[in-house]
């Protein structure tokens, strides 16, 4: 199966992307991933988006679209692929329509993780980060037993800029405007399902596979 996995910021992507990719026995391919191995590995596209990276600019949708072709190309793409993280606009989606009908393919879902605004800040704001080992604690969720210590290694917690209720708030206006799109983009190719992201992991990733198995997942 080749799947895109969207949804907001704090929705839970990224740890769903890795339990959905498990079942489905597919790589889980990130453009986090992605950009770290090319600038690691020095490749041309690599070099080119350090370039872009180190003068504080977006790189261009050009050279990620060419990352992901080059990784969707890899073998272990050949019978399907979860991606998390991309596309993340519109133009970025048709891109990756023409890129998969290049290479005889196409996409098979594309799964909305739901949750609202509310959630969202709740989730990130609560977030605390050990200076430490720089393992991630949660207040409400996933609190230490003294408040401010790492229970793993005794270092300082602290809140990153991300996880502060003005940055989310920017994120969500962000994501409203040029994430939010491609649901209506891939509804109009009847390829999406959306998901209740709300409640426990273990809970959405029931429902995540069961909307899977009705597609044949």
């Amino acid at each position: 199966m080749r799947l895109v996995l969207v949804g907001p910021p704090g929705a839970g992507k990224g740890t769903q992307a890795e339990f959905i990719a498990a079942h489905l026995a597919v790589p889980k391919i990130s453009t986090g991933d992605i950009f770290r191995a090319n600038v690691s590995q020095g490749t041309p596209l690599g070099v080119e988006a350090r370039r872009y990276m180190d003068a504080g600019q977006l790189v261009p949708d050009e050279v990620t679209i060419n990352m992901v072709r080059d990784r969707l190309a890899e073998t272990d793409a050949s019978d399907g692929f979860l991606l998390d993280g991309f596309p993340r606009t519109t133009p970025q989606a048709v891109a990756l329509d023409k890129l998969l009908a290049d290479l005889g393919t196409a996409l098979d879902l594309v799964m909305e993780l739901v949750v609202d605004d509310d959630e969202v800040i709740r989730r990130l704001s609560g977030r605390r980060t050990c200076r430490g080992c720089g393992k991630i604690w949660h207040v409400e969720f996933d609190p230490t037993s003294r408040e401010g210590i790492c229970d793993r290694c005794g270092g300082q917690l602290f809140q990153r800029d991300d996880d502060q209720a003005e940055t989310i708030a920017n994120r969500l206006v962000e994501y409203a405007e040029k994430t939010a799109p491609l649901v209506d983009y891939y509804g109009a190719q009847g390829k999406l399902v959306g998901i209740d992201a709300t409640g426990p992991v273990e809970d959405v990733t029931v429902r995540a596979i069961d909307a899977l198995r009705s597609y044949g997942g």
